[in-house]
């Protein structure tokens, strides 16, 4: 089935989303997860090897120090944790002031590296003792829901890990040590209201499990690898495009997390997003294509890469990396 191209849908609205800044540094440090989750666009797996090494991180580290108007850095994966890097390149990112942000599944902590058997349990003592802010993964406050998209026993091991980041402070008041979760529908289907979701996740965790957490981002599925794999074994991609496309918000294209971050690949390859990482989209030469020619003149004046998955970050109240980017 033909789709509307999302540049045409962009010219109908009188769209050009152009870059605003670059405040984000988001680096994928590995596609090593010591899961297997049917919506990963990255397509991750206790059995991938791709790692970011250290001439690349030290190389980041020396684009952050350079520009102190990226203020954050993005560290995810794959579980960014089993990347043998990931903690220097936290404690150097905090030593030149960078707030620093992980995306951490919550799991690793409790099933540790599943290639050489390293425990992680030291991690929410070290996200507290560097003040890193958690972004972790819980697709619903059920076990069924969470277990069904992540696998038998996740939900499980993602609550004992929640009772540790909460026993260091992360969650509580005041204590400034953010713990954030993100939402993904399970299934082809988009995120419900974000402010209404986050009531009640914090009331069922809070009531029946005794955890407690800071915001909720809701974040839609993106049609690329495996769970486009998925929609397409099932016969529901033209489906779920077009549910996408149908769905389309210009606020929510006004405020696509593309157009103020840059995406580093574990090989120091950049795009202008984790996603267009998975497809392959990298910038241009011109741009400056890796972490090694990074030019952030260039950069904040490139043109972004867009395809027919940006229809997901665009649809009903926006999907982005911090969550929902408009009211639908």
């Amino acid at each position: 089935m033909a789709h509307l191209p999302f540049a045409e849908t962009l010219a109908n609205h009188k769209l050009s989303l152009s870059p605003t800044t670059v405040d984000t540094l988001q680096a994928n440090l590995t596609r090593l997860c010591n899961q297997a989750c049917h919506h990963c666009h990255v397509d991750a797996s206790p059995k991938r090897t791709e790692q970011m090494d250290r001439a690349t991180v030290d190389q980041c580290l020396e684009v952050l120090a350079r520009h102190p108007t990226i203020e954050k850095l993005d560290l995810t994966g794959g579980a960014p944790e089993l990347n043998p890097h990931f903690e220097y390149f936290v404690v150097e990112a905090r030593r030149l002031g960078k707030h620093v942000m992980v995306r951490h599944n919550l799991t690793v902590t409790i099933d540790g590296n599943p290639q050489t058997g390293e425990s992680k349990r030291h991690l929410p003592e070290f996200f507290a003792q560097h003040r890193v802010e958690v972004i972790s993964s819980l697709p619903y406050y059920q076990q069924f829901f969470t277990d069904k998209q992540r696998g038998n026993g996740v939900f499980a091991k993602s609550l004992e890990a929640m009772r540790m980041l909460n026993a260091f402070g992360y969650g509580q008041p005041e204590s400034g040590l953010e713990l954030n979760l993100v939402y993904n529908p399970v299934g082809a289907f988009l995120p419900a209201s974000q402010e209404s979701l986050e009531q009640q996740y914090k009331r069922e965790l809070a009531n029946k499990f005794g955890v407690t957490f800071n915001r909720l981002f809701t974040i839609t599925n993106m049609p690329i690898n495996r769970f486009k794999k998925d929609l397409i074994r099932l016969e529901r991609y033209d489906e779920y495009l077009a549910k996408l496309i149908s769905s389309f918000n210009p606020a929510a294209a006004a405020g696509v997390m593309c157009r103020s971050l840059i995406s580093v690949g574990y090989d120091g390859r950049l795009y202008d997003c984790d996603f267009n990482q998975m497809l392959d989209l990298s910038l241009s030469p011109t741009d400056g294509a890796t972490i090694f020619d990074f030019d952030l003149e260039k950069l904040t004046h490139r043109q972004i890469l867009f395809d027919q998955h940006c229809y997901g970050c665009t649809a009903g109240a926006g999907s982005s990396c911090g969550g929902a980017t408009a009211t639908s």
